[in-house]
């Protein structure tokens, strides 16, 4: 078995209202793998459908459809109990908001003793203490700088960072970080996700950055998935994708990265439909905004094909 995460077919329904509501499919059809140790991005603007992908990962979503497999074991068939015993000391997650990530009343230590008491209650108080010092260390922190403060009085940087080294700490093979730098100034972002390369250099542990940053995302990733209303548009190594895009919205995305060596110019907007015509679509969701969409584009959904070696793209115009 090459990959460690397999996605199969996910897809996730939400009804919007209770009475006479619509269904907005925010995951449909969606598969793909993450292999040991490698970086994978999903990118894509608000309502892609990256987050809920990420907490369909995670089980905070149950999926409507479609499996889940880690380590080749469907976990979408796990208990509650299995999860937290098995699932989660494997799988770990870093959030967007680092001060909603704390409890306002409890000093920051109070995470990592969460950790030692969920699953390791065997470890006395000096083990304890050795230990979070040493995951500080590892990100960069000095323990006597950080320790025995309340969340107010640190920084969102030094926050993200007690964060990292309390999912790090279970030495995890999956860490799922969703726009896990967004809040952060920018040569604080840089040095996130040097840490997250170092970690998965030295303990081969694989990431889902989930960000809507195409740079952040070329930056750190093995493999980048662009994902459009719920659905994957073009997916493959980074380097393919960010330097011979082939589905129109990813050259939209590339398009719409500013360059300071030229002269800005605003682009036309073009405006959609209402958010339940959008969802309600047949063919590529993407076809309202695209210039070159033809008929069948509104008609039949694209299926994801292998234009070149590790390059995927769902378009009609390379069937």
């Amino acid at each position: 078995m090459s990959e460690l995460l397999r996605v199969e077919h996910l897809t996730k329904i939400f009804t919007s209202g209770l009475i006479g509501g619509y269904e907005i499919r925010a995951v449909d059809d969606v598969s793909f793998e993450v292999k040991p140790g490698e970086i994978v991005s999903l990118v894509g603007e608000s309502g892609s459908g990256k987050t809920t992908v990420g907490k369909l990962i995670l089980r905070l979503l149950t999926p409507t459809s479609g499996r889940i497999l880690f380590e080749g074991e469907d976990i979408t068939t796990f208990s509650k109990k299995r999860l937290k015993s098995d699932y989660y000391r494997k799988v770990q997650a870093v959030f967007q908001d680092p001060f909603a990530s704390f409890n306002p009343l409890h000093i920051v230590d109070s995470a990592f003793y969460m950790v030692f008491d969920s699953y390791f209650p065997e470890l006395d108080r000096e083990e304890r203490e050795e230990l979070i010092d040493s995951a500080l260390r590892d990100v960069g922190l000095n323990p006597s700088e950080v320790r025995g403060k309340y969340p107010h009085q640190l920084s969102g940087g030094q926050l993200q960072r007690i964060l990292i080294a309390r999912a790090l700490l279970l030495r995890p093979k999956l860490l799922i970080a969703d726009e896990a730098v967004s809040m952060l100034d920018a040569s604080t972002r840089v040095d996130v996700l040097n840490l997250l390369g170092e970690f998965r250099d030295k303990y081969g542990t694989s990431v889902i950055f989930i960000t809507h940053d195409l740079a952040l995302g070329y930056y750190i990733s093995d493999s980048t998935i662009i994902m459009y209303r719920g659905t994957i548009v073009e997916m493959g190594d980074t380097e393919k994708v960010f330097h011979n895009p082939l589905h129109p919205y990813t050259k939209m995305l590339l398009e719409s990265v500013p360059d300071l060596n030229v002269k800005w110019e605003f682009r036309k907007i073009t405006p959609e439909k209402e958010e339940s015509a959008v969802y309600a679509i047949e063919g590529c969701r993407y076809a309202p905004r695209c210039s070159k969409a033809k008929e069948i584009c509104f008609k039949v959904r694209p299926e994801l094909i292998e234009v070149e070696k590790n390059h995927w793209v769902a378009c009609h115009l390379y069937r």
